[in-house]
């Protein structure tokens, strides 16, 4: 299953960035795609980042007419694709069988790219803009100077927030069924932390041992990617797995404490 989400991701990557990118560039945004990258690839490591993040500029850098046009509209259907492979890989995590129809799921996942858009659209802005703005009211206003360490904390912690926050919102609407938030909050914290530990440690590998090239020639890059998004996938999934186990343990005391 984390080989499917990660050939998804992957492939729904491309179409989400220009979808993205045309939907920035209609509301005036078109210095969009420069942060858009930087803000996904940043938490990359290096040897991952720096191949597809060429790739996608490249592709970024062509000219689109407009935000309806044609292949626009296909991108943002095939990013959705995406959203589609995570919501497979929870309903098989929590157990559970899905009931609504096809349109209502495509329709839902469309929607989660509408979302993600604004999102990036919105962390771009406080992760690019926000500096600028800081050092123009540091030159301006003397005394905002000694909250300048403070400001760019926060600036950093309402982008993890943001990132919690959909991680959040996948466990809790994408699978079918009900959850609470506390039922998802487990899942999420694993997540998070198992993929900032996943990185680390991947980064460490390739760096120290691994040589893809030696084997996949000029699709090293390509498998490199697969393999770190195939870490990311099996700690999410990990973090369903997790919310469904304890929830099953939860349901059982409660039988257990009825009889």
């Amino acid at each position: 299953m984390a080989s499917h989400v990660a050939i998804s991701a992957l492939m729904a990557l491309f179409p989400f960035l220009i979808f993205a990118t045309a939907l920035a560039s209609f509301l005036g945004a078109d210095a969009f795609s420069q942060q858009a990258v930087d803000l996904i690839f940043d938490t990359w490591p290096k040897e991952v980042a720096e191949p597809i993040a060429n790739e996608v500029h490249n592709v970024l850098g062509v000219r689109r007419s407009g935000v309806l046009t044609f292949g626009v509209v296909l991108a943002g259907f095939f990013a959705s694709n995406g959203v589609e492979a995570l919501r497979l890989s929870l309903n098989r995590a929590y157990r559970v069988s899905e009931q609504r129809s096809i349109f209502r799921l495509r329709a839902q996942s469309l929607v989660f790219v509408l979302i993600a858009t604004a999102g990036f659209l919105a962390m771009s802005l406080l992760l690019v803009a926000a500096p600028i703005a800081l050092n123009i009211a540091v030159n301006n206003l003397e005394w905002i100077a000694p909250y300048v360490g403070t400001i760019t904390f926060w600036r950093y912690a309402i982008a993890l927030a943001v990132l919690v926050l959909a991680l959040i919102s996948v466990h809790l609407w994408l699978p079918a069924g009900r959850r609470a938030f506390l039922d998802v909050l487990p899942g999420v914290l694993f997540t998070l932390f198992g993929s900032f530990a996943g990185s680390g440690l991947f980064a460490a590998y390739l760096g120290s041992f691994a040589n893809y090239s030696s084997t996949y020639a000029g699709l090293a890059s390509i498998m490199i990617a697969v393999v770190f998004l195939y870490i990311l996938s099996a700690v999410f999934i990990l973090g369903g797995e997790l919310n469904a186990a304890i929830k099953r343990y939860r349901e059982a005391r409660l039988v257990a404490g009825d009889a």
